[in-house]
């Protein structure tokens, strides 16, 4: 047995080695935290209080800056909640007026002095004007239509004279295709904060055109997109399939409003946030079906996403600030647009120079009339394709088409149609490999050495085999 005092003796050992020394490392920071943390408070308090007071006014004191896409709007409680612009509303106006449209066609006004003042009205005068402007869709206003309101008179005023020359042009195409499918003609102001009335205008998701078509739905509604040809950058045909997905939108949700809204960010975001609001409503319960109040658009608005939380009042902003421009001293530019066009069909292909060159006629020009062929190219070959042009000229086009596609045929429409593969026989030259007698000798050796060792395997294979039949024939004699 082993004695207790070899035990105590050991026990003490280990203690004095391990456990006291583990200890001090482990409690000793923390024994010595918490007489710091009494300490300090035994210290008069009232210091403290003031520190962390200065310090919650300097928190109060800095402000985040907003972007410039960015819009800051105060809700019942009191809370700060950020608005994004429409994408339109951040376009520079340098990149409009850079188009070839506008350099060309568009000027400054001299039938009125456009000045930098902008004037203030009352509220009362606001709700007056938007109540007077000719409309089914509902007008409303409050606080934040009157930012955007704002910020169309103020920052975008020069924008705004742009989009009114250009309005000259793009508004009755608009109207027409809209009358063509009884939608309310108010919508011909859905491509200002859409486009900026920028037929070749490209989101940041890769929407694309006046109406601001993503290839999916573009196609859905028969728009055809490809290599050369994009017909969501085609005024008229662009309009039609928008104003056909209008109506499909209004079939689904019966208000103009969340049409709107859903022409932004998409049908199953609106039906989330009819969900989410119905869900947070006290009167509503789960089973009910889906009332016309559930359809506001300023009822599920804390619901929906921040762009479109814009969308709404941006559209009414443009409409207001469409109709009463002149009240806020914004002039339109001057248009010089061909008044009236025609198109040509063409079934072979047929490069833009082609027609600018045989018909004297400004290439730019006709891009900006035909801005859905991306490559200059108009593939009338693969089916027939329609050439817009300005009406005197048409005619002009069907006398000379000939001499149109024969010009410079071979360098601007360089695609070839055949090809012929070179079938001549690749010769091919050995190269001398130089080898001294040194290593010809020493290769030499070594192959005859590799022979010695695989004969000599052979020799020893033979042996082998002979000794073990004669034993087999020992065994059988045995």
């Amino acid at each position: 047995m082993i004695n207790n005092s070899i035990i105590e003796k050991r026990l003490i050992n280990w203690l004095g080695k391990w456990f006291l020394p583990f200890c001090l490392f482990t409690f000793l920071p923390s024994y010595l935290q918490a007489q710091v943390v009494l300490e300090t408070d035994s210290i008069d308090s009232d210091y403290y209080d003031i520190e962390e007071e200065d310090e919650e006014d300097e928190n109060d004191d800095v402000k985040i800056p907003l972007g410039e896409d960015e819009l800051a709007v105060k809700n019942k409680e009191g809370n700060e909640e950020l608005i994004e612009f429409p994408e339109a509303m951040t376009y520079n106006l340098d990149s409009l007026l850079n188009l070839y449209m506008s350099k060309t066609y568009l000027s400054g006004a001299n039938d009125c002095n456009m000045k930098d003042e902008n004037p203030v009205f009352t509220k009362e005068q606001y709700i007056e004007r938007l109540s007077r402007i000719p409309s089914v869709m509902e007008m409303a206003y409050n606080d934040i239509v009157q930012k955007f309101i704002d910020r169309y008179s103020g920052r975008l005023r020069y924008s705004v004279s742009y989009m009114l020359g250009a309005a000259n042009f793009y508004v009755p195409i608009f109207e027409e295709a809209l009358e063509a499918y009884q939608l309310p003609l108010e919508l011909k102001y859905l491509p200002i904060i859409e486009s900026a009335l920028n037929p070749k205008a490209v989101s940041r998701v890769g929407a694309t055109g006046l109406w601001q078509f993503m290839i999916g739905t573009g196609k859905q509604y028969g728009l055809e997109v490809n290599s050369l040809v994009d017909e969501r950058r085609d005024p008229v045909k662009s309009s039609y399939a928008a104003a056909r997905y209008l109506k499909a939108l209004y079939k689904v949700f019966g208000d103009w409003n969340l049409v709107i809204a859903a022409y932004n960010c998409g049908p199953e975001n609106i039906n989330k946030a009819i969900r989410r609001a119905r869900a947070a409503s006290k009167t509503s319960k789960e089973g009910d079906a889906i009332t016309a109040a559930d359809k506001d658009y300023w009822h599920i608005y804390p619901y929906l996403p921040a762009e479109t939380r814009g969308y709404v009042p941006a559209f009414i902003a443009a409409n207001y600030i469409m109709t009463y421009y002149c009240e806020h001293n914004i002039c339109p530019m001057t248009t010089r647009l061909p008044a009236q066009t025609d198109t040509v069909v063409v079934n072979r292909n047929v490069h833009i120079e082609q027609i600018a060159a045989v018909l004297n006629l400004d290439a730019d020009m006709i891009r900006s009339l035909n801005p859905e062929y991306r490559r200059d190219i108009i593939p009338g070959q693969t089916k027939p394709y329609a050439i817009r042009l300005p009406l005197a000229d048409t005619g002009r086009f069907i006398d000379n088409q000939d001499s149109i596609f024969a010009y410079r045929a071979d360098e601007l429409l360089n695609k070839r149609l055949e090809v012929t593969i070179n079938d001549d026989i690749p010769t091919f030259s050995k190269k001398k490999v130089r080898v001294s007698r040194r290593n010809a000798r020493y290769s030499r050796n070594k192959k005859v050495a590799k022979r010695g060792r695989s004969s000599a395997r052979r020799g020893r294979s033979k042996a082998t085999g002979r000794k073990s039949k004669a034993r087999k024939s020992r065994r059988r004699r045995r």
